[in-house]
């Protein structure tokens, strides 16, 4: 309890008297005597030009070994194109709305049993959070001079959210 008035001594409580704040709090910055020339984060001292950074963030590039592209009973979307036989290929780029709270690295492939003139670029990257950039992966499609519809199932793992998507692919080769 704080009395300010010895007189005033019925009273159980009176405010102290009004601090000067011409020195400041003298809280954890008041040893640096204004100088800011010390590291933001402790631990940072010797980050220079000849600092070694390692490790970071890495961006997968091949798909790990064992993972499995299963499609889903209930397809995310589906995709139609066509393609001449007699032509190099054709190809249909998707475009992919970030819809996860973080960056997500993520695994596309078509399932073991779509047809083999289906492919899918990039094979591995990151997806942005949601309210970010669309991702692009390309859909392609080489007929060798085969006519007919060729059909897959394009599948995007998605590790680290445990979920994945799902693409139907129907292409008709004239």
């Amino acid at each position: 309890m704080y009395i300010s008035n010895p007189i005033q001594s019925n009273l159980l409580y009176s405010t102290p008297p009004p601090t000067d704040f011409k020195d400041g709090m003298m809280g954890s910055q008041a040893t640096m005597g204004g100088n800011k020339s010390g590291p933001a984060l402790p631990g940072m001292e010797n980050l220079g030009d000849d600092a070694i950074m390692m490790g970071g963030i890495e961006d997968a590039t091949e798909i790990p070994a064992g993972m499995e592209f299963v499609a889903a009973s209930v397809p995310d979307g589906e995709v139609n194109f066509q393609v001449a036989a007699s032509s190099k290929g054709g190809q249909f780029e998707l475009e992919i709305r970030p819809f996860c709270m973080g960056f997500e690295d993520y695994f596309a492939s078509f399932t073991s049993d779509s047809h083999s003139s289906l492919k899918v670029e990039p094979c591995a990257g990151r997806m942005d959070r949601r309210g970010g950039e669309s991702t692009f992966v390309t859909i392609k499609c080489k007929p060798t001079g085969q006519a007919g519809t060729f059909t897959g199932d394009l599948v995007l793992n998605l590790p680290e959210d445990m979920s994945k998507l799902s693409y139907k692919v129907s292409v008709v080769s004239f």
